[in-house]
């Protein structure tokens, strides 16, 4: 009963947006929509969501690398043109959210303070998805939780500078759809940010917002931890790699989630071709053994 409450679940949270999103776009594919503006999401999507996943969570918060002085500014910039909040906060949050993981003090965990049931899981999975946003009690205090962010010259002011970073992500939008449209240029970079632009974001925070909630509710649990991470292999291509959560938790400062044989992982991948390249170093992996000691399943 209760691995079928959960299929129901995932599947109405997780299928019906994506449905409802599919058929917007194919009410407006005549009028409003055409490959270019699919190409321009498509590089919007994986600039910004990198500057996610590589930037703001595996290089700030979990220092799983170090890279040069530029690459470390592109990725700030490129992470909060997704336009989940200024770098600082975005880490602090994230930190105590390790700190605390599923704990009185995590500022979005599914679990803590929902009440049971049906009606429980649900509050839980509304607060952890998107909820916890608008409350600011667990919140994680930036000068304790990001000091060395804050007296980072070069990221203090990215952060500083977050609105003109979030704008930019559309201005960049509408100039990717210009220089790359036919022959009506201005609606080409109008509806090019409208898709690279909005659409981009909304799917992107979803998928960001369900690492938080999905990814402590449903999926398998391959290592042990002290809260309820789990991998969700559905998501991962879309997290790029963010969805092997559980392995993340087990090792939080591995530059690498997909900790076993064959888990696509886009952001090691990038940091692995960094360090390839010479642009990232001291990269963390997890000794063999480690990963061994701490396997349930």
């Amino acid at each position: 009963m209760h691995e079928t409450l959960d299929r129901v679940l995932t599947g109405l949270v997780t299928v019906v947006p994506v449905l409802a999103l599919g058929l917007v776009a194919w009410q407006l594919w005549a009028v409003a929509l055409g490959w270019n503006d699919i190409f321009v999401f498509l590089v919007m999507y994986v600039t910004t969501g990198l500057g996610i996943t590589v930037g703001f969570h595996r290089l700030f918060t979990h220092r799983s690398f170090k890279t040069t002085r530029p690459v470390r500014i592109a990725l700030a910039a490129f992470g909060s043109m997704a336009i989940e909040g200024p770098i600082i906060s975005w880490v602090a949050d994230h930190r105590k959210h390790h700190a605390f993981s599923d704990r009185l003090g995590d500022p979005h965990s599914p679990h803590v303070e929902h009440g049971h049931g049906l009606r429980g899981a649900l509050k839980g999975l509304a607060h952890a998805h998107v909820g916890w946003l608008f409350i600011h009690t667990q919140r994680g205090r930036k000068t304790r939780y990001a000091p060395d962010l804050i007296a980072d010259r070069d990221i203090a002011w990215v952060d500083r500078t977050f609105f003109q970073w979030a704008i930019g992500g559309f201005l960049l939008s509408f100039a990717l759809g210009f220089a790359f449209g036919g022959a009506d240029n201005w609606k080409d970079g109008l509806t090019g940010m409208l898709w690279g632009g909005l659409v981009r974001v909304l799917v992107l925070h979803h998928v960001t917002y369900s690492i938080n909630s999905l990814c402590h509710y449903f999926g398998r649990r391959p290592f042990a931890t002290d809260d309820q991470s789990r991998n969700l292999a559905w998501l991962t291509p879309f997290s790029f790699g963010e969805a092997w959560h559980n392995g993340h938790h087990a090792f939080p400062t591995s530059a690498r989630h997909g900790l076993e044989r064959g888990q696509l992982d886009i952001s090691a991948g990038v940091i692995a071709g960094l360090e390839r390249v010479g642009l990232a170093w001291d990269v963390v992996r997890v000794d063999p053994a480690k990963l061994a000691a701490k396997r349930v399943a």
